[in-house]
C-alpha cells in the first residue's frame, strides 16, 4: 500500500511519555487530518515516519518500508515538518536543486513545482528574504518534488492569507483525488473540515479517535440552543426545572442543551419569561476535537 502506517508506536524522553501506542492508518486517495493539543505526540510520530526519531516500541512504515530503507525516499513521501528549514542564503530554486540532485531529479521538475507553488518569479530570489507565507511554499514544493504517492504535512496552512488558504485546500484536494496518501497536522479546524475524508484525533500520545468527518459530528451533534432574553436568571431556572443544563454565557445570553428549542420556548412562554432570540446550534470539527481532547490538554490558560 503506498500509504503511511503507525503500529504501537511508544517512544519516551527521560519522564515524559510521548507515544503510548500509536497506530493508525494513512489511506491512499484520501486526506487525513491529524490533529491534537500541544504535547500531543503529533511531531514525535512524525519525526518517527521519516526516522528522525527511533521508538522504544513499534513501527513506522512507507508503503511497506521503514524510511530509512527507502533507495529514494523523496519518491516516496513527501514531507514539510518546518518552513523555516531553509539555507537562507540560498535561492528558491537552489534550495530545490540541491534536493532534486540527491535523489536523481532533472532539473525541470524544480521548474514545475515553483510553478504549481506559485513561486516562479521569485525562484532566485533568497529564501532569506520570503515571508512564512512564501517559505510554507516552498516547502510544500519541496514535499511534491519527488511526485510522491505519499505526502506528510505540518501546519502547512502557517503564513497563508485566505488567498493562499484555498489554494493549498485545492492543492490537498487534488492530491487526494490523484490517489495520493496525505496526512495533515493543522490546528485550524475549519480548513480541515472543508477538505478532510478521516481524522485522527489524539491525546498525551495515543489515539483518541479515528474516524470519518461526518462521523465525528455525529458523535457530538451537541443540541445546543442559544437564547437571548432580558431576564436569563429567570429564564435559567425554568430551564433548569425542566431537565436542561444551562449556562450564562453573557449578560443577556444563554447555551442550553438537553431540551429541543421548541420545548425551550414552549416553557419559557408558559412562565412569561421574554426572550428575543432562540437559535439553534450546528456542531463542527472543532465542538468534536474540544470534545476529544479536553482531558487530553497538557497546557491550559485560564480566563479573567
Amino acid at each position: 500500500m503506498d500509504g503511511i502506517e503507525v503500529v504501537g508506536l511508544r517512544k519516551r524522553f527521560g519522564g515524559t511519555q510521548a507515544l503510548d501506542g500509536m497506530t493508525f492508518t494513512v489511506r491512499p486517495g484520501r486526506v487525513t487530518g491529524f490533529v491534537g493539543p500541544n504535547g500531543a505526540g503529533k511531531s514525535t510520530t512524525m519525526r518517527v515516519v521519516l526516522g528522525l526519531d527511533a521508538p522504544d516500541e513499534g513501527r513506522a512504515l512507507v508503503g511497506g518500508r521503514p524510511y530509512r530503507s527507502l533507495r529514494s525516499p523523496l519518491r516516496q513521501l513527501g514531507s514539510l515538518l518546518d518552513a523555516g528549514a531553509v539555507q537562507p542564503g540560498r535561492t528558491a530554486r537552489n534550495h530545490l536543486m540541491w534536493l532534486a540532485h540527491s535523489q536523481g531529479l532533472p532539473a525541470r521538475r524544480v521548474d514545475q513545482v515553483l510553478e504549481r507553488v506559485g513561486l516562479a518569479e521569485a525562484a532566485r530570489r533568497q529564501a532569506g528574504g520570503f515571508s512564512l507565507g512564501m517559505r510554507q511554499r516552498l516547502g510544500i514544493a519541496a514535499a511534491l518534488l519527488g511526485d510522491p504517492p505519499a505526502l506528510m504535512l505540518d501546519e502547512p496552512f502557517n503564513g497563508l492569507d485566505p488567498d493562499g488558504i484555498r489554494w493549498i485546500r485545492e492543492l490537498l484536494a487534488g492530491l487526494a483525488a490523484d490517489g495520493r496518501a496525505v496526512l495533515v497536522s493543522t490546528h485550524l479546524m475549519g480548513e480541515l473540515e472543508d477538505v478532510a475524508g478521516q481524522v485522527v484525533v489524539v491525546g498525551r500520545g495515543r489515539v483518541l479517535a479515528d474516524a470519518g468527518v461526518a462521523e465525528l459530528l455525529a458523535g457530538v451533534a451537541s443540541g445546543r440552543v442559544t437564547v437571548r432574553t432580558a431576564e436569563p436568571g429567570r429564564a435559567a431556572e425554568v430551564l433548569s426545572r425542566a431537565g436542561a443544563d444551562v449556562r450564562v454565557t453573557g449578560p443577556q445570553e444563554l447555551w442550553v442543551t438537553g431540551l429541543p428549542g421548541e420545548r425551550i420556548a414552549a416553557r419559557l412562554g408558559a412562565a412569561g419569561v421574554p426572550f428575543a432570540e432562540l437559535s439553534g446550534h450546528r456542531a463542527g470539527l472543532e465542538d468534536a476535537y474540544l470534545a476529544l481532547t479536553r482531558d487530553a490538554v497538557q497546557y491550559r490558560g485560564v480566563g479573567r
